[in-house]
């Protein structure tokens, strides 16, 4: 990489709400940002936590047993196995850090297909 990448810049070039666009790789994970709006369907990870860190607005993560609420320059690490529903009442930006090639739904079959920003 051979100049740094502007978050605001990837983020401006699509509209389309939950489906993340990766911006680049490192280890084996895909580092993406993503626009949510509304309710996420709910879903497990088996083989991997879920790192959410908020750009932009006020994401709840629900959880079965509480719900967790993230403003602007916070995270929360979902554990693997963990069932959850990332909740956004109005417009939200994220950035997402996944083994590359995990499904968003925790599903192959229902997740969104990987995109370049």
């Amino acid at each position: 990489m051979a100049d740094g990448i502007s978050l605001t810049d990837k983020l401006a070039t699509f509209g389309d709400f939950w489906s993340p666009r990766t911006i680049t790789t490192f280890n084996d994970c895909d580092v993406m940002v993503v626009k949510v709006k509304g309710e996420f369907t709910w879903h497990s990870h088996e083989d991997t936590d879920d790192f959410f860190l908020v750009l932009k607005g006020n994401l709840d993560i629900e959880l079965r047993d509480r719900t967790v609420t993230l403003g602007p320059g916070e995270l929360y690490v979902v554990p693997r196995g963990a069932e959850h529903r990332p909740v956004a009442r109005e417009e939200v930006h994220l950035l997402l850090i996944e083994p590359t090639g995990t499904p968003n739904t925790g599903d192959t079959a229902t997740a969104a297909a990987r995109k370049l920003a």
